[in-house]
């Protein structure tokens, strides 16, 4: 069987989506095209500010801004820079705007598990009758100080339970935290639907902040699980494939 399920690259478009929806909006960081003027209204009101393209997966062409006394610091991966002046670093992020758009995004200090940064993968599956699951969600646990949780930037794979009793959770608060989360999954399936037919997996990246609220980081329309495969308990991962084959994914 073919592969077949929609597809939507531009993060810009499905931010605007979501932001459509009452319900929805509150999850959402403030996010803004790139251009002079928004980073100059950014930088005036957040201390950190991400600067990731419009397009593309990974993790791997995110910038970190931080505004620091003398000036401005910028993180590529795990290359630190310092720029005295807002055009000075204005100049270094239009040479990667040069070929593709970027988005800024008000920065979200992750809530840690065990002193290192978390945010987490929930994946939703259409059924053959049109009906949205979550078949898994999992966290994705990065090195600190490190731009971005993702498996390609040395991040590790963990399951949500130890994550999050890792970062002060008990059994009664996963619980209802498990709960909102396969809420928000079902929501923003049924917030895609209305845009756009053909939709048969999705990836929200969530992120929980310092005061547990959740931030809708990312949703991805060909969502990574290959890196569940490594896992001791490979559930998930089954689970997973199992809806995958009914639109023609196998891993």
């Amino acid at each position: 069987m073919k592969y077949r399920s929609a597809s939507i690259k531009s993060k810009w478009t499905k931010d605007r989506w979501l932001r459509q929806e009452p319900d929805l909006r509150r999850y959402l960081p403030p996010t803004k095209l790139f251009n002079r003027q928004n980073l100059d209204a950014m930088l005036s009101r957040y201390s950190t500010v991400y600067f990731k393209p419009t397009t593309g997966s990974g993790g791997n062409s995110i910038i970190r801004i931080r505004k620091q006394a003398n000036g401005y610091q910028t993180q590529l991966r795990f290359t630190k820079l310092s720029h005295a002046t807002k055009d000075e670093l204005f100049r270094k992020l239009q040479k990667h705007a040069s070929s593709r758009s970027y988005l800024l995004q008000k920065g979200i200090k992750l809530a840690t598990t065990r002193g290192k940064p978390f945010d987490l993968r929930i994946m939703m599956q259409k059924t053959n009758d049109g009906q949205w699951v979550n078949s898994g969600i999992f966290s994705k646990i990065g090195k600190p100080g490190v731009v971005a949780t993702n498996y390609n930037q040395g991040g590790k794979i963990g399951f949500l339970t130890p994550t999050l009793s890792g970062a002060g959770y008990s059994q009664a608060d996963i619980r209802q935290m498990k709960s909102r989360l396969k809420k928000l999954g079902k929501d923003v399936g049924k917030c895609f639907d209305r845009h756009k037919k053909g939709f048969r997996e999705l990836g929200l990246d969530v992120a929980l902040d310092r005061n547990r609220k959740m931030w809708i980081l990312e949703v991805n329309t060909r969502p990574q699980f290959y890196p569940l495969k490594q896992m001791n308990d490979t559930s998930i991962y089954r689970r997973i494939v199992y809806y995958a084959k009914q639109y023609g994914r196998t891993k």
